[in-house]
């Protein structure tokens, strides 16, 4: 027995251009950052700037590929929908 997936139109299955998922991403990662920043601003002062990036990035990059882009690109993906 086999279960038959419901048609998908083929505009649907194609993927976002590259300079779409560019600007995505940037529009996730710009405010993560930027918050980070403020976030940690009090307690690491005085570090190095490249630990402060570091341990900056070892929060953004997760949160932003797990949470925030999935969630942009369903954004994007209902706006074009409804252009169509």
């Amino acid at each position: 027995m086999s279960i038959s997936q419901p048609n998908q139109s083929n505009a649907a299955s194609v993927p976002p251009s590259v300079h779409v998922r560019a600007m995505i991403t940037w529009i996730a990662i710009f405010p993560l950052v930027t918050l980070g920043f403020f976030a940690i601003a009090p307690f690491a002062t005085d570090w190095n700037p490249v630990l402060r990036a570091f341990v900056l990035s070892i929060v953004v990059v997760p949160v932003a590929v797990y949470l925030v882009v999935p969630q942009l690109m369903r954004a994007y993906r209902a706006l074009q929908g409804r252009r169509r």
